[in-house]
């Protein structure tokens, strides 16, 4: 995968999560450094601790300026025209989907590059992924989505064995991320639409 496409996907990733931490934030009444703290934490994240476990460190998003001007372009916009955003059905999940396939690609993509085996690779995707999601509601004291929300681990899950599979096929990178990266934001987005879980454990007083 060329650099300047790693590129486009990371801040385009990033833009989409910093929007969804954003919105959450508003919703919540956080005043504007709020917003634009979780703007950033949602942002920035996953990809942080992706690159802490490849031992890239410092990580990316803390030296290059511009991951921090992206989520704060992201947080000013949200904060200041939050009542159009939210005109969009669903917004923090749309925004959370589409920063979940972007991220899930580009973290197992970088993780092979960096000379991790297929799992390890699918599981940094997965990580990349939720990272900034679970960090956003942490912030704001909710459980984290990943552990109830539909669907929301499995649609990185998709997204990552893609980019994994293309690799061990010897597929051209860019298209095989487009693709993992679609059918993550497709599946998330079908079930929120359609309720889609995995099942929960049912406790002995609702069986009866």
């Amino acid at each position: 995968m060329t650099a300047s496409l790693v590129s486009l996907l990371d801040f385009a990733g990033t833009f989409a999560f910093a929007i969804s931490g954003a919105l959450v934030a508003v919703r919540h009444r956080l005043d504007l450094f709020g917003v634009l703290v979780l703007a950033f934490a949602a942002a920035a994240a996953g990809g942080i601790l992706r690159d802490i476990a490849l031992g890239a460190t410092p990580p990316v998003a803390l030296v290059d300026w511009r991951y921090a001007a992206v989520s704060i372009a992201a947080g000013l916009l949200t904060f200041f025209r939050h009542a159009q955003v939210e005109r969009m059905r669903n917004p923090v999940q749309l925004f959370d989907a589409v920063g979940l396939g972007l991220f899930a690609v580009l973290g197992t993509s970088k993780a092979l590059q960096a000379g991790l085996g297929p799992l390890g690779a699918i599981m940094l995707g997965i990580l990349t992924g939720v990272g900034g999601g679970v960090v956003r509601d942490v912030l704001v004291a909710q459980i984290p989505g990943v552990l109830k929300r539909e669907l929301y681990a499995v649609a990185a899950l998709l997204g990552a064995v893609v980019v994994v599979a293309g690799d061990r096929a010897d597929l051209p990178p860019v298209p095989v991320a487009i693709v993992g990266a679609v059918l993550c934001f497709i599946l998330r987005w079908l079930a929120i639409r359609r309720g889609w879980r995995l099942p929960v454990a049912r406790d002995k007083d609702s069986s009866n």
